[in-house]
């Protein structure tokens, strides 16, 4: 049975930064509203796989907020550039073709007419979080879809804040023992810092952290699995009109739901889970 080693998007900086640069100058871009750009991703020691992930890929990102509409996503071409290591298998050398993660939320508020705000929460969305990783066969393959409820909280601030809770499921799943199934829950956490200005950019602090529990994997397939994970991303971003870039460091904690310290052997002789602890992005973009 195979497990790709997953390959996420690492930036979510332009999505938060882009709109205030566009405030204090007149940039031209493709579309005043679809903000969007083409990063380059530099990936090293990730691990939403059960081993390490390095990689060199070509990324595709968007954003937009308009009327009842909001949204963020990516998506990757995976070892585009034929640099990594053997586990980054990608578009051009029989691996996955696309991966792929989109946050579509529709505001309630505005669809239906109603203030629902109360205290420190300014407005409510049916929210969404779609992962797919296209692979060349169904163990190669995700498809997970995450729903719930979406907020944004006033900070009284320049911080931005929004929280997203949502019940995941899950179809494909690289051959896992819980595809086809309604299993665990997400909860997202979203922020944005704004630092100062610098070398004629905006340097900007943006955290995302994903908390992902209540899974039956772990009691459906071995030890090896797990019902728990953590994806925590911190990124620092120096934003231009037209240029970007951020670098990221992103904690993982059971990364894919694989159990840390584990020894697993998918046929190629046994190695150690390394599911817990530090990978690293460096992102260079340009806005269109």
């Amino acid at each position: 049975m195979k497990y790709k080693a997953l390959i996420a998007g690492a930036l979510l900086a332009s999505s938060w930064t882009g709109a205030a640069q566009a405030a204090d100058s007149d940039p031209q871009y493709v579309s005043d509203w679809w903000h969007q750009s083409v990063n380059v991703v530099g990936s090293y020691h990730t691990r939403f796989g059960p081993q390490f992930n390095n990689d060199v890929y070509l990324e595709y990102e968007a954003f937009a907020k308009k009327d009842w509409f909001d949204f963020y996503g990516y998506l990757d071409l995976t070892n585009f550039f034929g640099v990594g290591n053997s586990n980054a298998n990608g578009v051009f050398d029989h691996g996955s073709p696309m991966f792929m993660e989109i946050e579509p939320r529709f505001s309630i508020d505005k669809l239906t007419g109603t203030d629902l705000s109360f205290g420190p929460f300014k407005e409510w969305y049916f929210a969404n979080n779609y992962i797919y990783d296209m692979g060349r066969n169904s163990d190669s393959r995700q498809n997970t879809w995450y729903m719930g409820l979406g907020t944004d909280i006033d900070t009284h601030s320049d911080i931005g804040l929004s929280l997203n809770v949502y019940a995941k499921y899950q179809w494909e799943n690289y051959g896992a023992a819980n595809e086809n199934s309604w299993d665990g829950y997400r909860f997202k956490v979203k922020y944005f810092v704004p630092i100062t200005d610098l070398w004629g950019g905006k340097l900007s602090y943006i955290g995302f952290t994903n908390f992902d529990w209540g899974s039956d994997l772990r009691d459906k397939s071995d030890r090896s699995r797990t019902s728990n994970s953590i994806a925590s991303s911190h990124i620092l971003s120096l934003n231009y009109d037209h240029w970007h870039v951020s670098t990221v460091a992103r904690y993982f904690h059971n990364g894919g739901q694989w159990a840390d310290g584990q020894e697993v052997n998918f046929g190629n002789g046994p190695f150690e889970v390394k599911s817990t602890g530090w990978g690293y992005y460096l992102v260079v973009g340009y806005n269109f």
